[in-house]
This record gives C-alpha cells, structure tokens and sequence, in this order.
C-alpha cells in the first residue's frame, strides 16, 4: 500500500499542480513534506515498534495512513493536501521498518534475503499497478479518486496484519530522543528548503543568497548538533554504535544515493508529459517498463544475495540505474532513450530497493535493535528522497524552464546530476565484503 502510494505520486503530480496552480519548485513538496514526516517519524515508530509489538505499530500506521489519504483527496487548498500528505509520511514510518523486522524475527540468517526478496516482490507489484491505475483513473476522471481508494484498502490491510502478524514480546522499554528529534527534523527540513531555492543557472551566487545561505547554515547547524546529542543521550534515536561497521556506514550512503534516484522516478511522469507532449494519463502508462522491472528484479535480487553475496548485487544495481539516468539525461527527447533508460533504472531500483540494503542491517543489528536498524535505511533513504525532491525541482525549474514552468531540458540536467551520484554508488558497493552470510552470522550473533 505504501509503495502503490508513492507509485501514483509521480502521475498525478502535475495534475495536482494544475488543480491547485502550483509551480514546479512548490508542487515537489508534495514528495518532500511526505518524506519529511516521514523521516521524524522513522525513529519514533520503530522505538514503538519494538517496545509495543510489531502488530500493534504496524496495525495503527495502515490505519493512519489511510486517514491521511482521505484528507488528501477532499483538500479544498494546497496546504491542507500537504497536511494530508504529512499525515500519510508519519504513518508510513511505521509499515516498512516493522515489516522488515518482522523478517528478522521469523528468518534465519541464511534465509532472510530470499524473505526480504519476496517483500521487495510485492512492492514491485504495487509500482506495477501504481502507474496504470494512475492513467486508468486521469483518463477518465480525478486524481483524487485515487487517494479515496487507498482509505478502504488501508482497512483491509490493516485487519489482515492484526490476524496474520506475530504477536511480538516487549523487547525494549527504552524511551524516545525527543531533543534528537526536533534537531533532526528543523535541520532536514531547513536543507529541503534551501536546496530547493538553489538557482542551477547560478549555482554559487544562489548558495551565497539570503533565500538559500540561511537555511543551509541552519541545516548544518541542527544536524551537527543531532550528531553530539545522539552521543550523549541514554536512549538515542540513531544508535551510532551500527556505524562501527564498515559495511553499515556504506549502506547509509548506499541509501541516500537509491532515494535520489527514487525522487527522480517520482518526476519521471511530468518529464514524458513535458518531452513528448502527452497527456497526464498517457505519461502514466509511459512508466510501466521502469516498473515492471522493478517488479521483476525485486525478487530475483533477494534469491541471488543469499547465493553471491551483497556486494555484487548492490554494484551491478548501482551501474544498471546509473546508466539509465545517464541515458535519459543525455537524450532527453527520444523516446527510445526513455524507454531502455526507464528499464535499466527499474532494475537497479530493484536491486537497491529491494532488499540489499535491509539484508546489511538486518545482519549487523542485535536481536533487540531490528526495527531500529532498519529505521537506519528508511532514514537515509528518505533523506536522498528529500533532497532529491528539492533539488530536481530546483533544477528542473532553472536550468531549462521558463520561469517558473519545468522544461525537458532543466528534468534533464537534474536527471543528469542523480547519475553522477549513482557513480559514487558503484565505487562503494566494490567495498562492501564478498561473502557476507558468514561474517554477519558471527556478528549478529554476538
């Protein structure tokens, strides 16, 4: 359910836009507020999640997250449809964590990538409907029909996981950091808001300005000072303790990298309508490739970790949604280029999304730390959506818009910016060890 909702983002985005008479830069919050409750909410849910039972968390966020859901389609303005989209990111917070850690609960180590790969499968299901379903619905009436039907299946989804979910014990009676908390949310947000006021025609002045120099120093300044007091505190939000291991600190890079590439799919849509010239329902459908091979590869990527390892997988992935970026970058307006470069990216999603960077966790994590250590990805993930948001739609604005309207080209150039990034991503998944079941048994055994 969460994936399909970040599935119809990206075809109902400009939709949404020209409802409400939003620019390009201001309709990317409709990402960007979703992902920053998203990433408040991450350590406060999985902390619940472990001292209250997996069932009971997960349970609660379908249900909320349906509300938010609601609130989104009968919104009268723009800001009260972000409400509902802050509503729907606190909520996601607690699904994907805790049904990750439920894997690492029922699984033995040498079984979880092939779990992990069956819960990446279903999300690939959902990319696969999201998008069709999006241009069933804009064809023939309101994006907000497909909000309004996320509200009953939440409920669905929701009395299934309380029948079927274990009944976890109590395994934490720790508290939450809310000092941490607040310094990480006002940092996050303040750096959305500054990368997304950067003029990419004039980069350095535009950092210098006081619409942008103020909140990045505020950033830096709120997240420096999360970093001491997760330190210090008794019970932090971010155990630091994770990050001794090498393999844990290159799967957070790993996962600011896969949300960067993430927020890129999610303009994808607004990109085929603006090159091609197509109808909103039309760039839906246009999407299909990427998503049926994220279909394909999510589980097929979970059955090879336990075979060859995390280090192959994560860095064939990294080249494959490299190059797709690349290729849409540097052709913006053939549609051969879109479609082969939509596929390569679908595939390396599938491979990074999928389960890789829940398998390095949840083998570096004790027994009593899984729904926290997989907080550690949704975290890191969100902030590469966050600040892929901002930054495309910075981009996409000035570098080839006109005046506030995004241009192919401006998509491009950001597009291009994100493949430079999945470059990076390759050089780091060469580090991470070649044969990991064994190495990480020892480790979360101890």
């Amino acid at each position: 359910m969460a994936a399909l909702d970040l599935a119809i983002v990206g075809p109902v985005l400009r939709p949404i836009r020209e409802s409400f008479g939003v620019s390009a830069r201001t309709g990317a919050w409709v990402l960007n507020v979703f992902v920053l409750f998203n990433l408040v909410g991450v350590p406060v849910m999985s902390r619940l999640a472990d001292r209250l039972g997996r069932r009971r968390v997960y349970t609660s966020a379908v249900l909320t997250f349906g509300v938010g859901a609601l609130v989104v389609a009968v919104a009268p303005t723009f800001e009260s449809l972000l409400v509902g989209r802050a509503i729907q990111g606190v909520a996601a917070s607690g699904i994907f964590p805790a049904a990750s850690a439920v894997v690492g609960d029922s699984f033995a180590v040498e079984k979880r990538g092939r779990a992990l790969g069956v819960l990446g499968a279903v999300y690939g299901i959902a990319f696969l409907v999201g998008p069709g379903l999006a241009g069933a619905f804009l064809a023939m009436g309101s994006w907000t029909w497909l909000y309004l039907l996320i509200v009953p299946f939440s409920a669905v989804v929701a009395v299934a996981a309380w029948r079927v979910l274990p009944r976890a014990p109590r395994a934490s009676e720790e508290g939450v950091d809310i000092a941490g908390l607040a310094m990480l949310g006002v940092g996050l947000a303040a750096l959305a808001i500054g990368i997304n006021r950067i003029d990419a025609q004039s980069v350095v002045s535009s950092l210098a300005s006081l619409s942008v120099a103020p909140f990045l120093i505020g950033a830096a300044t709120m997240i420096g000072g999360f970093v001491a007091v997760e330190r210090r505190v008794e019970y932090p939000m971010l155990r630091l303790g994770l990050f001794r291991h090498r393999s844990v600190k290159i799967a957070a890079v790993l996962a600011i990298g896969a949300g960067l590439a993430e927020a890129s799919f999610i303009f994808f849509p607004e990109f085929a309508a603006s090159s091609f010239d197509v109808p909103s329902s039309t760039a839906s459908f246009m999407l299909l490739p990427l998503v049926g091979a994220v279909a394909v590869g999510s589980p097929v990527a979970g059955r090879l970790l336990d075979r060859i390892g995390v280090r192959r997988i994560v860095t064939v992935s990294s080249v494959l949604f490299t190059a797709g970026l690349a290729t849409i970058s540097a052709l913006p307006g053939g549609r051969v280029a879109f479609y082969s470069g939509s596929v390569l990216l679908g595939f390396g999603l599938a491979g990074l999304l999928g389960s890789s960077l829940s398998y390095i966790l949840l083998n570096a994590a004790r027994e009593t730390e899984r729904t926290v250590a997989q907080g550690v990805i949704t975290l890191f993930l969100g902030i590469g959506q966050l600040v892929g948001g901002a930054m495309i739609g910075a981009v996409a604005v000035t570098a080839g818009g006109t005046g506030e309207v995004a241009g192919p080209e401006g998509y491009a150039a950001a597009f291009g910016v994100v493949a430079v990034v999945g470059v990076i991503c390759v050089g780091l998944g060469l580090l991470l060890p070649s044969k990991t079941s064994a190495v990480w048994a020892g480790r979360a055994g101890s």
